[in-house]
């Protein structure tokens, strides 16, 4: 009996992980990427990204957050490589912030091991953090970081071990679905097999356009940055999220590669517009000074200079590809039974990466999947209004 022969548009976090999950499933599994692996053009990169459990967007992330926990853990002991690391988070703000709230409403909901902090207990056990006096903090004993060139390298290394095929410096052009097959249109021929999985990322508005999920693509950026000479040491920090009262949040990590490469922070949801092709790839200034200054308000130590560009080690700009609701699309295509698609993950969606490659084999492989992928229906109201020109806040 001939395998199931399924290509995987996108080999960056979720197409590397669901080539690995269906390879190792064995599907005969052809896979296409535009670029190198674990390459700096799209949303995969930058050394890191946080991870946890208890989430103050939705608790029902938190069932799939657990799983993909444990397809962390096995991932690293596969690969042989640091995918991710445990090193505590604080997640502060205002008692009534979403940062905080909704942190500690996962968190109790789901029995996540956590301790709620004042600001001065933030600054006395936390070396470095010194919130305001009106803030708290929700500290998460298994918050940590993923290393995304590390985690995509790994599900390549596997998914190649496993019998994939997977072909780098090939563009996509089109993909059908002919009824009894799918087709894909490259610039170097024409393909076809039994089923397709499309992960397209910041190339979603194009390549998924038939399903008008409303997604908009945003230039960020990451900085890191130097420590003041009198600075405690954020070797070993916990990751962190900080809001303000007025909402804007920011996020960190620990010098994880050692003091000589700085401490990696940026803004959430703080982005313009933009497309691959439109990317402004310069970070200016003015940009990198914003940065310092209110990452001072919670890690005054951050910066040896009050000049960003004197101490700002080095910067990246990545890309956000953000639904309406900031909620992802994970499902098979509602008008192609032979395709699943996985995009829209709004800036959240990289510690998921192996969940949401177990997944797609399971749509792909079964038809189904025991998790629950509800609330990322492409069908679902805020996606369908916004198909039908309603605007979404």
């Amino acid at each position: 009996m001939s395998r199931e022969r399924v290509i995987v548009v996108g080999l960056g976090g979720m197409g590397s992980a669901a080539a690995y999950h269906l390879a190792t499933r064995g599907a005969d599994v052809v896979g296409l990427e535009r670029f190198q692996p674990a390459h700096a053009r799209g949303s995969s990169h930058g050394g890191s990204r946080i991870i946890r459990q208890a989430y103050f967007e939705d608790p029902a992330y938190v069932p799939l957050l657990l799983r993909a926990y444990e397809l962390w853990e096995q991932l690293g002991s596969d690969s042989a490589r640091e995918v991710h690391r445990i090193t505590g988070g604080v997640f502060a703000g205002p008692e009534s912030s979403t940062t905080v709230a909704g942190s500690l409403r996962a968190a109790r909901e789901y029995g996540l091991a956590h301790d709620v902090l004042s600001a001065d207990e933030i600054a006395a056990h936390l070396p470095g953090f010194a919130p305001a006096a009106d803030q708290i903090g929700v500290y998460e004993h298994r918050a940590g970081f993923a290393r995304p060139e590390e985690t995509v390298r790994a599900h390549i290394e596997l998914a190649e071990r496993a019998g994939a095929d997977l072909r780098f410096g090939v563009e996509v052009l089109d993909w059908a679905d002919t009824g009894d097959a799918v087709q894909v249109t490259t610039d170097q021929g024409v393909l076809h097999g039994d089923r397709l999985v499309v992960c397209p990322g910041a190339w979603a508005p194009e390549m998924l356009a038939d399903l008008q999920t409303g997604i908009r693509i945003e230039r960020q950026v990451m900085y890191w940055f130097d420590l003041a000479p009198d600075a405690p040491s954020m070797d070993d920090a916990p990751v962190y999220i900080h809001e303000t009262a007025a909402g804007e949040q920011i996020y960190g990590f620990p010098a994880i590669d050692g003091p000589g490469g700085g401490v990696k922070t940026a803004f959430f949801r703080k982005g313009v517009d933009c497309s691959p092709d439109t990317i402004d790839r310069t970070v200016h200034p003015e940009e990198a000074q914003a940065m310092l200054e209110r990452v001072r308000a919670l890690l005054p130590g951050v910066g040896s200079s009050d000049d960003a560009s004197a101490c700002m080690l080095h910067a990246a700009t990545c890309m956000y590809s953000t639904t309406p609701d900031h909620d992802f699309v994970i499902a098979e295509h509602p008008r192609h039974a032979r395709v699943a698609v996985a995009c829209g993950f709004s800036g959240h969606g990289f510690k998921f990466v192996p969940v949401v490659g177990e997944i797609l084999a399971d749509l792909v492989l079964d038809g189904a999947t025991r998790h629950p992928i509800g609330i990322f229906d492409p069908s679902r109201p805020a996606l369908a209004a916004q198909t039908a020109g309603v605007g979404i806040a």
